[in-house]
């Protein structure tokens, strides 16, 4: 029988794993922490009593993604849970963009410029199931859907300062703005609309769900499966040269670039060892948790009923604190992501006690304390949160990369996603998901196509590697269980 060793246990990782052994291959998973999941942790110790979302928490992503809804991940205890309101973004003076999980609504809610969300959003939002196939994995690659992915390509192609003016009013730009953020991307560069107008698009077909009991339950549940399929995962283990691996057929790296390079050496051919030192890494988040009694006071009411909230202001004043970040200054008013998961999910809480989540994009390794940023934009649109306050927990940059190691600098992007990184990954190469070294493949969200809990990285990694298993005559076995026709091929 064919054996892996997958090196890492983030979504990625453990889709890789799960998607080897559904071809009939013998997995093994290595995890350097106690518990597997790596962005997709959460916890009830930080803030006892409440449920904690260590980093991935919201998944309009991951919820429709063409890999994961092929598992059966209910039958492992995998509940979405979706918000009254998906996402709002207030403006001083009281009024604010929203996000309703229909296009339509959502058009209705931006007044004057809801016929231009609805020409930007309504095609690509109906047809996201087949467009997905496209714009999650490789973009150097014919794609299957050529009109659909063309019509999406070029507004998608466009700087997001450029687009955001095909708005009239500031609620819809501000709207547009805050979910282009989501890249930690200057949005006055080319492309940079790109990963916002697909967030949308996501969440218009499927929500901005959350995983009921946290987002950990992600991870269980794949954990959970690989185990029926046979496959093992251990924690406690960390992976720091070849000599520490079990002999496998392949292996399977959940690592970032730098990560990779530091393990495996000169193993490495020398195209790749040049190139992911060349790897650059992006801005950081910096992170505090509340715990708040009676939720947030916030002056939009539609922001008291919103799984996330956006706090930066006007288009103009986020796409200047990006600026910032990326140039390695820290704005004074920070962009500010903040989730409610317990409004999708009351489990999370404690009695009128509710756990918040929040955090601002700062430079990379930003040493400074950002808590009193992060508070000041609360409350500038929520007067009076800091009295609900009965507990906090903070995570610095420095807090992220000693937790995981893909997080470099507090880098939750595991890398810059500039425009080479974006749409070429870690190094020049049709084929991101291979390190030149045979038998070698990498799947963290330093590849195609980027960060979430979606697990396309893995499962794309992974139809590498068994085709490279086919290739030498290694997997000859039937499958444990016959891959659904949603698991992608890589090209």
């Amino acid at each position: 029988m064919a054996t892996a060793t997958v090196v890492g246990s983030g979504p990625n990782g453990l889709a890789a794993g799960v998607a080897l052994a559904r071809g009939g291959v013998e997995v093994t998973v290595l995890e350097a922490a106690s518990t597997p999941g790596g962005g997709t942790r959460s916890s009830r110790t930080a803030l006892p009593g409440l449920v904690i979302d260590h980093c991935s928490a919201i998944h309009p992503m991951a919820v429709g993604s063409p890999f994961l809804t092929g598992l059966g991940l209910e039958r492992y205890g995998l509940r979405w849970r979706q918000p009254e309101i998906d996402c709002v973004h207030p403006l001083d003076g009281g009024t604010a963009g929203v996000l309703h999980r229909s296009v339509e609504r959502t058009a209705e809610c931006l007044g004057a410029d809801g016929d231009r969300w609805l020409r930007l959003l309504a095609g690509p939002s109906a047809g996201y199931d087949a467009l997905a196939e496209d714009i999650l994995g490789p973009l150097l690659r014919v794609p299957r859907h050529p009109l659909r992915l063309a019509r999406f390509g070029v507004p998608a192609a466009l700087p997001a300062t450029v687009l955001a003016r095909w708005f009239r009013t500031e609620e819809a730009r501000a709207l547009f703005g805050g979910v282009a953020a989501h890249a930690f991307r200057p949005l006055h560069r080319p492309l940079s609309s790109s990963i916002g107008l697909g967030i949308l698009a996501a969440g218009h077909r499927h929500g901005w769900a959350v995983a009921e009991g946290g987002s950990q339950r992600i991870a269980d549940a794949l954990v959970a499966l690989l185990g029926d399929l046979g496959g093992s995962v251990h924690t406690g283990v960390e992976v720091r040269s070849l000599r520490d691996l079990p002999p496998a057929d392949v292996t399977i790296w959940d690592l970032a670039p730098d990560a990779v390079t530091r393990v495996v050496g000169d193993r490495l051919p020398r195209r790749t060892r040049r190139a992911y030192r060349r790897f650059r890494r992006g801005p950081a988040a910096y992170k505090v948790d509340f715990a708040v009694e009676g939720g947030v006071p916030w002056t939009v009411e539609a922001a008291r009923r919103a799984g996330t909230v956006h706090l930066g202001g006007t288009f103009d004043e986020v796409a200047q604190a990006e600026r910032d970040v990326v140039a390695g200054r820290m704005p004074a008013r920070p962009f500010v992501l903040v989730g409610q998961q317990y409004l999708a999910d009351p489990q999370r809480s404690s009695g009128d006690l509710h756990p918040l989540w929040a955090y601002a994009h700062v430079p990379h390794g930003h040493p400074g304390d950002v808590a009193p940023a992060i508070v000041a934009q609360i409350e500038r649109f929520a007067p009076g949160f800091t009295d609900r306050v009965r507990g906090t927990v903070v995570h610095t940059p420095t807090d992220f990369a000693a937790e995981n190691a893909n997080f470099a600098g507090g880098d939750i992007m595991t890398g810059s996603k500039d425009l080479p990184q974006l749409v070429l990954g870690p190094r020049p190469t049709l084929h991101p998901y291979d390190l030149g070294l045979p038998g070698h493949f990498v799947c963290s969200a330093a590849t195609p196509p980027g960060p979430g809990a979606h697990g396309m990285c893995g499962a794309h990694a992974a139809a590498r590697a068994l085709r490279h298993l086919r290739r030498r005559g290694v997997l000859t076995a039937s499958p444990t269980r016959p891959p659904t026709d949603t698991t992608p091929s890589a090209g």
